[in-house]
C-alpha cells in the first residue's frame, strides 16, 4: 500500500504563532483561554499541561486569572475592549488573516454596504466577525439567501476557512436573488486554506482513500473531508491515529493523507505510522502464503 502526503497540509502559520504566544503568556503568569485556541483536542490537552485554564469570551466571570488569551479565531472589537476595560491583561492571538477579514467587513460597512458573512452560523470566527455589526446576515447555504432583506448595496466577506468555490457559488446566488442591488464581494478565504484545498484535488486524483486529520469541530477539516468525497475518493475524518480502521483499507493500494490547519505535525506522523502498521498486517498473510508456496 502506497501512502501519499498532500503537498500542503496541517498547521498554518497563524496557528503556530497563536501557540507560541500562548506558551509565552503561560510561562509568565497563569492565564485563562477564552474559548478553544484552535479546534483541535490534542492542542487543548497540551495547553492544559501548561496550566492554561478554560474560559468563555462572552462571560467575563469565567476568567479565574488576570491574564486572558483571545483565540486564533478572533473576537469583535467590542469584546476585546470590554476585557481590557475590565482590567484584564489581554494576549490577542487572532490570526492575521482573520484580522484581514474583520478589516474588510468594517471597510464595506463604512462605505455603506449591508454586511453579509458567508460561513458557518455560530462558529466562533463568524461570531467575532459579526460581533461589531449585529445587523449582519450570515449565509451558510443557499437556503439562507431568501432571508437576506433588500439593500441597495450588499457587501460580502467569507469565513476564512470556507471552500472558495462554494463561496463564489453563494455570491453568484446572492447576485441573482438581488439583481437590483450593488453586490461587492471581498475574498477573505485564507491562502493556507486554499493551498490545502488545491493540494487535496491532486491527492484525490491519485488515491482511492483519503484520511483527513483534524479536530471534529474544525470547520476547515470538515471542508476537506466533504471535498474529498465530492471528488470521488473515500474521505475519512480522524482526530487520533487509533481511529484509523483496517477495514477502510482492505484491497486499497493508494492512500492519501492530509490535515486541517490546526493539526499538529505529530498527529499526522502518528496517522501515517498507523497506516504503515495496518499495511504490514494486511500484507503478512499473503507473504506467508507466498513463502509457503516457494518452500513447497
Amino acid at each position: 500500500m502506497r501512502i501519499q502526503l498532500a503537498k500542503h497540509y496541517g498547521m498554518c502559520f497563524g496557528v503556530r504563532d497563536a501557540l507560541r504566544a500562548t506558551h509565552k503568556a503561560a510561562s509568565e503568569a497563569p492565564v485563562t483561554m477564552l474559548g478553544q485556541l484552535v479546534h483541535n483536542p490534542v492542542v487543548s490537552e497540551h495547553l492544559k499541561t501548561l496550566g492554561v485554564r478554560d474560559g468563555d469570551l462572552d462571560a467575563m466571570d469565567s476568567a479565574t486569572t488576570r491574564d486572558v488569551v483571545i483565540t486564533a479565531h478572533g473576537a469583535s472589537d467590542r469584546n476585546r475592549k470590554a476585557w481590557r476595560d475590565a482590567g484584564y491583561q489581554v494576549t490577542d492571538t487572532t490570526c492575521p488573516l482573520v484580522h484581514k477579514a474583520h478589516k474588510a467587513l468594517a471597510r464595506l460597512v463604512s462605505e455603506g454596504y449591508f454586511p453579509v458573512v458567508i460561513g458557518k452560523a455560530g462558529h466562533v470566527e463568524v461570531r467575532g466577525l459579526i460581533g461589531d455589526f449585529p445587523q449582519a446576515c450570515v449565509i451558510e447555504s443557499a437556503s439562507d439567501i431568501c432571508e437576506l432583506p433588500f439593500h441597495a448595496k450588499i457587501g460580502i466577506v467569507s469565513q476564512t476557512t470556507q471552500q472558495i468555490e462554494r463561496v463564489r457559488v453563494l455570491v453568484r446566488a446572492i447576485q441573482a436573488f438581488h439583481p437590483e442591488s450593488e453586490v461587492r464581494f471581498v475574498d477573505t478565504v485564507c491562502q493556507p486554506t486554499k493551498d490545502r484545498q488545491t493540494a487535496l484535488v491532486e491527492l484525490c486524483q491519485n488515491n482511492e482513500v483519503v484520511v483527513v486529520v483534524g479536530g471534529k469541530n474544525s470547520n476547515n477539516t470538515h471542508q476537506l473531508v466533504a471535498k474529498a468525497n465530492e471528488l470521488g475518493a473515500r474521505g475519512y475524518h480522524v482526530e487520533h491515529a487509533d481511529e484509523v480502521r483496517p477495514e477502510w483499507l482492505v484491497g486499497v493500494e493508494n492512500v492519501g493523507v492530509t490535515a486541517g490547519t490546526s493539526t499538529l505535525d505529530e498527529s499526522v506522523r502518528n496517522v501515517v505510522d498507523r497506516l504503515k502498521q495496518i499495511a504490514a498486517e494486511q500484507e503478512a498473510p499473503g507473504l506467508l502464503q507466498r513463502l509457503a508456496a516457494a518452500v513447497g
